[in-house]
C-alpha cells in the first residue's frame, strides 16, 4: 500500500481558502502518473472527490496503452470512503476513466446512496459504523487488488497510517509555508506504530524542479 502526501513546508496539505493550494508541480505530476499506472487502484476520501473533484485516471498515452497492452483497465480502479453519503453524481470521479469505481460507506447510508448513484458505481457496505480500514483492504484483495495508491485526503492518509497499513510513504514537499492555523496539516490522529522506536527507512530523495520527493518505506 502507497500513500502519497504532498505539504507545504510547515506541513500544511491546503490553505484555509475556498481555492484548492497548489502543492505540487508537471514534473511531480509526471511521477504519480507513472505511480497510478503501476497500481490496481487509486483511493482518495470523499472529502477530497467534493473539493478537489480529481478525475484519477493515467494521463500518458503510453501508459494507458502500456496497461492495456498488459491485459488491464487504461486507468487503475477507483475507490472512495465516506461516511455520510453525500457524493455528486456529476464528480470526474464518476464520469471520467475508463475503470470501475467502489464506493465503501456505512450500512445504513448504502441503500440510498446506491439509489442516488445508479450505475456509476459499486457501492459497498462496509459495517455499522465507519468502514474498517483492514476489512476494507481485505475487500480490495478479493476483487484482485494487489497494489493500491492512497492519494488522500489527511484524515484517510492519517487514518492508514494509525492503524500501522502503510507500506510505503511519498511525502512532496513544497518550497513555501502556509502559516495558517486555520489551515489543515498532514498529521497521525492518536498514536501510530511509527514513531521514535520504530522508524520509517529514507529508501530515495528526489529533485523535482521546485519540489522535493522523500519516499520512505517501512518495516516490520
Amino acid at each position: 500500500m502507497l500513500l502519497s502526501v504532498a505539504t507545504s513546508v510547515d506541513g500544511h496539505v491546503d490553505d484555509a481558502s475556498d481555492a484548492r493550494l497548489v502543492l505540487s508541480n508537471e514534473a511531480d505530476l509526471d511521477r504519480v502518473d507513472e505511480v497510478r499506472a503501476g497500481c490496481d487502484a487509486i483511493l482518495v476520501g470523499a472529502s477530497t472527490v467534493r473539493r478537489d473533484d480529481p478525475r484519477l485516471v493515467v494521463r500518458a498515452e503510453r501508459l494507458r496503452a502500456d496497461r492495456v497492452a498488459r491485459g488491464r483497465p487504461a486507468d487503475p480502479l477507483k475507490v472512495t470512503i465516506t461516511t455520510s453519503g453525500e457524493l455528486d453524481p456529476a464528480a470526474r470521479f464518476f464520469r471520467t476513466g475508463e475503470s470501475g469505481r467502489l464506493v465503501y460507506c456505512a450500512d445504513a447510508t448504502a441503500g440510498a446512496l446506491g439509489s442516488r448513484l445508479g450505475g456509476l458505481a459499486d457501492v459497498v457496505a462496509g459495517g455499522p459504523g465507519a468502514v474498517d480500514l483492514p476489512w476494507l483492504l481485505a475487500d480490495l484483495h478479493g476483487r484482485g487488488v494487489r497494489k493500491l495508491l492512497v492519494e488522500g485526503g489527511p484524515a484517510v492518509a492519517g487514518a492508514f497510517l494509525a492503524a500501522g497499513l502503510v507500506d510505503e510513504l511519498h511525502l512532496v514537499i513544497a518550497p513555501f509555508f502556509v502559516g495558517d492555523p486555520a489551515a489543515p496539516r498532514f498529521t497521525v490522529p492518536g498514536s501510530t506504530p511509527y514513531g521514535p522506536a520504530r522508524p520509517m527507512t529514507l529508501a530515495e530523495v528526489r529533485r523535482l524542479d521546485g519540489v522535493v520527493l522523500l519516499r520512505y518505506v517501512f518495516g516490520g
